[in-house]
């Protein structure tokens, strides 16, 4: 673990004014907070919410010819 690093990012942080402050905080806390497309993907499969699908019949083959 880098302590000396972590220890400069404070001090850095505590010399910010409030403005840039609140400026940081919504771009560590509040930006974040929207899942990407691959972690609701991920989601969605691991979830078990689509399972049902499983269970569908194959309504169409490879003999059903050209798709329309």
């Amino acid at each position: 673990m880098n302590t000396q690093l972590v220890d400069s990012l404070i001090q850095v942080i505590l010399s910010l004014s409030k403005e840039e402050r609140h400026l940081l905080e919504q771009k560590l806390f509040f930006e974040s907070l929207s899942p990407s497309t691959g972690d609701l993907m991920q989601m969605a499969q691991k979830g078990g919410s689509f399972n049902f699908l499983y269970d569908e019949p194959d309504l169409y083959t490879l003999e059903d010819g050209e798709p329309i």
